[in-house]
């Protein structure tokens, strides 16, 4: 397998993000995925990161960190891509990101009916934290 370029997003990313994220079923109705990349492009944009082999978007991540947690988001690997170690690698260079920034501790949430997900992220040395995900919408997500 070629090697994988792992970069930050750029703008003519956007179509095959959002068709990645389509495919991967991240999208869900409360979500606007262009808005989600509009707020992320303003924070640490730079840890917004893609995948790309033979010049076509197959991964994407976003990272996060407020001072205090790092989050990921928007992991995604396209289908035809998967089992050959490209979550694990962007994985591996968004924790590199987090950890030089001082983050001591990363959280991810995942719909619990997702075992192969939860699995993953078990291999990478993540646990389950004994509390309760909460969340509170302030603004409807319009266009």
């Amino acid at each position: 397998m070629k090697k994988l370029l792992i970069r930050p997003y750029q703008s003519e990313d956007e179509s095959e993000v959002i068709d990645l994220w389509l495919q991967c079923n991240l999208i869900v109705p409360q979500n606007d995925p262009g808005r989600d990349i509009e707020r992320k492009l303003r924070v640490r944009p730079e840890w917004f990161l893609i995948g790309v082999l033979d010049g076509k978007v197959v991964a994407t991540c976003m990272a996060g960190y407020e001072g205090h947690r790092g989050w990921i988001n928007y992991l995604a690997v396209s289908p035809q891509y998967r089992r050959r170690g490209i979550a694990t690698e962007i994985m591996e260079e968004a924790e590199k990101k987090l950890r030089f920034a001082g983050c001591p501790k990363i959280n991810v949430q995942v719909r619990e009916s997702n075992e192969d997900v939860i699995r993953f992220y078990e291999r990478l040395g993540y646990s389950k934290d004994p509390v309760v995900s909460m969340g509170k919408r302030l603004v409807p997500d319009k266009p």
